[in-house]
């Protein structure tokens, strides 16, 4: 069986962000978010996020405030700790319970100084992290690189070719940056995000997820995938 996550990242940064995941949601196939607890429209993000109870929300950990300063050095990976857990309890507070999953803003987890505060983090509290679970992730549908856009990378063609060559057996996330622009958008990543929302939303998509026979599932429910798999292995060993 092949099923995916589709993640939003960045749900928090502004509400043109927040509404874009929401409405890839409602009418799309993203099924999880990922919350910054940092930004000026977290507080809404979270409150769009509690009304949609089948969406998954994680720690969309940002190591920069609101501003762009950086709070870690990320060459020592000094502060970390500190800051990865003043966002999780934001984070609690926000969503009044514990994220489904950690990943983190331009996945700065892979920064080999601050990697190890992130897996703590994630074993502490029981969290699959980004690259580092038996969830693998896809980062392909992104159109911009080398200071340039690429709007063919998230067009529909574009996705439908990702998902037949790049959703296999088991389940996959793949992440995406749905949203619209407005004037509290802090990111280069612009335009971009409103073509992603369109190409996730067309029915194209859907028709394909359909016929290709992919289940889409959020984060509680491919870690329960993931637990029923792993017991049904052990009482097959013990039968044996």
């Amino acid at each position: 069986m092949k099923c995916m996550v589709v993640n939003g990242d960045d749900l928090g940064l502004s509400p043109g962000v927040n509404r874009g995941i929401g409405e890839a949601h409602l009418r799309g196939p993203l099924t999880s978010a990922s919350l910054m607890v940092n930004m000026p429209a977290s507080e809404e993000g979270a409150c769009l996020a509690r009304d949609l109870p089948v969406l998954s929300v994680g720690l969309h950990a940002n190591l920069t405030d609101a501003s762009g300063r950086l709070l870690v050095d990320l060459e020592t990976g000094a502060e970390c700790g500190a800051v990865l857990q003043q966002q999780l309890d934001t984070f609690q507070r926000l969503m009044g319970r514990l994220p489904t999953h950690l990943d983190s803003h331009h996945n700065v987890h892979r920064y080999p100084q601050v990697l190890p505060y992130f897996l703590d983090l994630a074993a502490r509290y029981g969290m699959p992290l980004r690259e580092h679970s038996p969830v693998p992730y896809v980062s392909s549908f992104y159109g911009q690189w080398g200071g340039k856009t690429h709007p063919e990378q998230i067009s529909v063609q574009s996705l439908v070719r990702l998902l037949a060559t790049e959703i296999t057996e088991g389940i996959t996330e793949m992440s995406c940056h749905p949203g619209y622009c407005d004037a509290e958008l802090r990111s280069s990543y612009r335009l971009e995000r409103e073509v992603e929302l369109r190409s996730l939303c067309d029915s194209v998509i859907q028709e394909f997820l359909s016929v290709r026979q992919i289940r889409l599932v959020n984060f509680v429910e491919a870690m329960d995938l993931l637990t029923g798999s792993a017991q049904q292995e052990g009482s097959a060993c013990l039968t044996s």
